[in-house]
């Protein structure tokens, strides 16, 4: 029987991959946060296979796209050291979903590769509208 620490570290490099981002993006701002109209019940998970794009809008607000045109924002309950700045993070499960009880790392860049950083707990993810 395969281990599940193997499935979760398949997902872990998926994270990695998928949201490290370009470094000219760094210098965005809080002000670049689109507001977002709410557009459904808050749910406590998201299916990991139909994330297609992350955006760290600052140290507490991640956006997950899924689908089209379909957003979850995820508000952290606290906020999340670096993660503004990094704009990097990746996180482990052994479920196919990601889940306000899982927690994300924030990923920073140093001069031989990539180090871990702040740990965080995710939120739930609202359904929303980016609204531009």
């Amino acid at each position: 029987m395969k281990s599940w620490k193997g499935l979760a570290g398949a997902f872990a490099i998926a994270a990695l991959c998928g949201c490290m981002q370009n470094p000219q993006t760094r210098a965005d701002t809080a002000a670049d946060v689109p507001a977002a109209r709410i557009m459904g019940a808050a749910q406590s998970c998201i299916s990991i296979a139909q994330i297609q794009q992350t955006l760290v809008r600052d140290d507490r607000k991640i956006d997950f796209r899924v689908g089209a045109n379909r957003w979850y924002r995820n508000t952290l309950p606290y906020r999340c050291p670096g993660l503004r700045f990094e704009r990097a993070f990746s996180y482990q499960t052994s479920l196919s979903q990601l889940c306000s009880t899982d927690i994300i790392h924030v990923l920073g860049r140093t001069g031989s590769g990539v180090e871990t950083r702040a740990a965080c707990g995710l939120g739930q993810f609202v359904p929303v509208e980016l609204v531009r």
